[in-house]
């Protein structure tokens, strides 16, 4: 099988099942950045400060496969069997939450991304983890999307925002609250 095979050439691709539908689709915009963010839950994977979640992480990643998976297909469409995600999908991340805010000082500011360079990347998946929500809202605003799709992305942000504040803790770096001016 080739990697290219020119049927997009013209701008078009196809949803699974068949449907052709322009590049810059709702549909392939959502699960176009629900693939950058699982490049960036890779990048965060391989800091080597986070060998101790590499399986949540990869869990993750697969989660976001599934979820991708699901977006590219071609509504109403029921001869594609494709993995489902599933309330203990939510569940997972937010036990890995509260689990890490247990030895977490509680907030008391909003938080400035940085202090770290991959404390940084987590923010930077965190952010584009809110894109791809945003994206699936605007989609179902059109299309039929299972609630699940947005529920998991709304609690993947919250445990990237929590993982960047464990990863702080654990590096040592300085987490700088936002002050703002007056």
């Amino acid at each position: 099988m080739k990697v290219y095979t020119k049927t997009g050439d013209k701008g078009t691709t196809a949803l699974f099942g068949g449907t052709r539908v322009s590049k810059s689709h709702d549909r392939i915009n959502a699960y176009g950045t629900v693939d950058e963010l699982n490049s960036h839950i890779g990048l965060l994977r391989d800091q080597e400060c986070n060998e101790s979640r590499h399986d949540v992480l990869v869990e993750v990643q697969d989660r976001l496969f599934t979820l991708g998976s699901i977006l590219a297909t071609e509504p109403g469409n029921t001869k594609v069997k494709l993995p489902q995600l599933e309330e203990k999908d939510i569940t997972f991340l937010e036990d890995k939450i509260d689990g890490m805010e247990q030895s977490l000082e509680p907030m008391k500011n909003f938080i400035l991304p940085g202090g770290h360079q991959s404390v940084s990347f987590c923010h930077i998946a965190r952010c584009v983890c809110r894109r791809a929500e945003r994206l699936v809202i605007l989609l179902s605003e059109q299309a039929e999307v299972d609630d699940l799709i947005i529920k998991y992305l709304n609690r993947l942000s919250d445990y990237l925002f929590v993982l960047s504040r464990k990863m702080t803790a654990e590096l040592k770096a300085p987490e700088t609250p936002w002050i703002p001016r007056k």
